[in-house]
């Protein structure tokens, strides 16, 4: 036996040995889901997990209160393991983030019992707001993946893939001011906020018949008015624009920015446009070290979707992709529930504290330890993955610095993944 295989044999061991502590962690988080940014409880959870370990951990790490991060191992190429913990809005842990809190956190505990053998080291991070506010870009800036040599970690869904096919996303919200009358008696007397938006959204729409089919604008009104016979005088409206990279997003923002200041020139009425403080990156992911993700999960019975058999233009968004511009990294999916059960979905939410996603916490757990060891241990992966990286290393350099806007909100921007 290798000493890899015998390093991936301990350590599915170690997290055999606490299936029942993992799976407790959880359900515990399944059960208290918290918004973006709010994440207190889970990440009490985690950490304790962490201390109870004895292993080293920084709360409110990176700048954001409800992140975290461990570092351990003493030589060898140094890999990151993610942790997201966020729900959505009304519907919970649709997004099987639970799921991903426990991989994160069974792979990197099972590895920190390998002490002296870890053939590496681990920044294990519990990285908050992936839903909205682009966490992963926020603890970025703020070196948290710095001197780190792969990152990785495993998303569920409905069927298991060796990776999510995404692209970028900036959300923006814009608000419009007028002034208030009476619509019937003197409507002369207004300047209408919901012309306004109305304008604005009838020019996104006609922009669309002139986008190139991977780039995509959607939006909803939030505020439109109070009553019918009052002109309007405040509108909001939430809108996403997407496109293959970041080198295609920056031009459509200015064509989609310029449809809302023709609202507001057409109507009399002034506009605020505000843009998230970061952009979600499309996925670079490392096929090399997927790969091995892949045939670990392999060696664990998982199945494979082929990605040449995925609907055209199924795609969503994640601020991994903002990690996966900075260094190589994976971002595979893991069934937790049937295939036709789709994410961001009430009932999606519900098999994440199922039998099924309790396997996918387990398996996730494994697959990710056993490739952190195969990307220690293969000096011929960790080149090829440096490599490949390389080859688009200047984009990825332009992607990751038009990503951030420090004058962006952080209460707007998310995933709106799949």
């Amino acid at each position: 036996m290798t000493e890899a295989a015998a390093l991936k044999r301990e350590v599915c061991d170690a997290i055999d040995a606490m299936s029942s502590s993992l799976l407790g962690v959880s359900h515990a988080i399944h059960a208290k889901p918290e918004l973006a940014f709010h994440e207190h409880e889970a990440a009490r959870i985690l950490t304790a997990a962490l201390d109870a370990a004895d292993l080293p951990v920084t709360r409110g790490a990176f700048g954001l209160p409800t992140a975290y991060a461990s570092s351990f191992g003493e030589r060898g190429p140094e890999v990151a393991i993610l942790s997201e913990y966020d729900a959505l809005p009304g519907i919970g842990h649709a997004c099987g983030h639970n799921i991903i809190a426990t991989t994160g956190l069974g792979a990197s505990l099972a590895l920190a019992k390998l002490g002296s053998k870890l053939p590496g080291r681990v920044r294990y991070l519990g990285t908050p707001a992936e839903e909205m506010g682009g966490g992963k870009e926020l603890m970025a800036q703020e070196g948290a993946f710095a001197g780190v040599d792969a990152a990785m970690m495993v998303h569920p869904a409905g069927v298991d893939l060796v990776t999510m096919p995404c692209i970028c996303v900036s959300e923006v919200s814009v608000t419009y001011h007028g002034r208030s009358a009476h619509a019937s008696a003197m409507p002369h007397m207004g300047l209408n906020a919901l012309d306004a938006l109305i304008t604005a959204y009838q020019a996104i729409a006609q922009l669309r018949q002139h986008i190139k089919p991977t780039e995509r604008i959607h939006g909803i009104i939030k505020k439109g008015g109070a009553a019918p016979n009052i002109v309007p005088d405040e509108t909001n409206a939430l809108f996403y624009v997407r496109a293959a990279d970041a080198e295609d997003l920056a031009p459509l923002k200015k064509r989609v920015q310029a449809c809302f200041e023709a609202g507001a020139l057409a109507s009399g009425c002034t506009v605020d446009v505000k843009w998230a403080k970061a952009d979600y990156l499309d996925l670079k992911t490392s096929m090399a070290i997927a790969e091995a993700y892949e045939a670990n999960g392999r060696a664990l019975g998982r199945d494979f979707f082929p990605l040449s058999k995925m609907p055209s233009g199924s795609s969503g968004s994640t601020d991994m992709g903002n990690v996966s511009h900075r260094v190589p990294s994976i971002h595979p999916m893991i069934a937790c529930a049937p295939p036709h059960v789709v994410i961001h979905n009430p009932e999606f939410a519900k098999w994440a504290a199922s039998d099924l996603g309790d396997k996918a916490c387990i398996d996730g757990a494994k697959a990710l330890a056993m490739t952190a060891i195969d990307y220690m241990t293969d000096g011929a992966m960790r080149e090829r993955a440096k490599a490949d990286f390389a080859v688009t290393a200047d984009s990825s350099a332009r992607s990751v610095e038009a990503a951030y806007d420090p004058n962006g909100s952080t209460n707007i921007g998310g995933c709106g993944c799949m």
